[in-house]
């Protein structure tokens, strides 16, 4: 008996092959997911005389495990009590398939999945597929403040925050400035401030940058980004704008100056009609 896999779009396809049961599916005996991933593990199956359908795990080092029984004629399908403890878990099956469901996936979920039938007090799986679920060394970047508005010559902090995940190892951060010609601005070694985060089981590390006697010159959208254990994150920018004390003061004097000489035209046309209210009717007198 050969045991055959197929995946595509996160499922997975087995195929049994036995004297029972035989679907010709692409080979490939591993699937790799992330943890919050979710995947269907599906199997086919050609068959007139087998009655059962179940799906076995078997972790590393440990002995399988049944999850799943299904009678071909149950309708609904009746699942075992494996499942009902665990609802992440569920089963799919129709004319033809039995399909296993597995959402928000764990790291415990890495395992090798089989897919069975039996007739007549003989079982029969494949040789099964194995579920490798990685989670992300460096989790997510945060940094603030999205946005920030400073008069020149004043100073602003930006703030990295790094949630550190399964990768607590030597890091690199750097700075740069979107469309700065100077490239990196600034570079941190591994050196941090420690914080804990609700709900996040390791600590997180804050890396800062300050800005001082800040010119026109330095506005723009500055980034932060962290490379270790074999990759880099970007954070979501700060953008910075720099705002010029003589440029608002001009932009102020026009405007009072726009509002003075409406107030004045508007009390001399006033003055006009109340000294001479025939005034709009003079004809200036043409001369040729």
């Amino acid at each position: 008996m050969t045991q055959q896999y197929r995946q595509n779009n996160g499922q997975t396809s087995m195929g049994l092959r036995s004297q029972y049961i035989f679907r010709k599916t692409i080979n490939t005996g591993v699937v790799s997911a992330s943890v919050g991933d979710n995947v269907t593990l599906r199997c086919f199956y050609d068959s007139q005389v087998a009655m059962h359908f179940s799906w076995y795990r078997q972790t590393l080092g440990g002995r399988p495990e049944l999850m799943s029984t299904i009678y071909k004629y149950d309708q609904p399908s009746k699942v075992f009590h494996w499942l009902e403890k665990n609802p992440r878990f569920s089963v799919h099956r129709e004319q033809g398939m039995n399909h296993l469901h597995i959402a928000d996936i764990h790291l415990s979920d890495s395992a090798t999945y089989f897919c069975g039938s039996s007739h007549s007090n003989m079982l029969e799986f494949g040789e099964g597929v194995f579920l490798s679920v990685e989670e992300s060394r460096l989790q997510e970047i945060i940094q603030g403040p999205a946005s920030e508005t400073i008069q020149p010559g004043g100073s602003v902090t930006f703030n990295c925050t790094v949630n550190t995940g399964t990768c607590d190892r030597e890091r690199s951060v750097y700075w740069f400035r979107h469309g700065s010609r100077h490239g990196i601005i600034h570079t941190h070694g591994d050196q941090c401030t420690r914080v804990s985060t609700p709900g996040v089981p390791s600590q997180g590390c804050v890396y800062h940058l300050q800005r001082t006697n800040l010119s026109a010159s330095d506005g723009g959208t500055y980034y932060c980004a962290v490379a270790s254990c074999g990759e880099i994150l970007f954070g979501n920018g700060s953008k910075l704008l720099i705002t010029d004390d003589e440029d608002q003061k001009l932009r102020i004097l026009v405007w009072l100056s726009i509002i003075r000489a409406g107030i004045l035209f508007f009390f001399l046309k006033h003055r006009i009609k109340k000294i001479n209210p025939t005034a709009e009717a003079v004809r200036i007198p043409q001369f040729c």
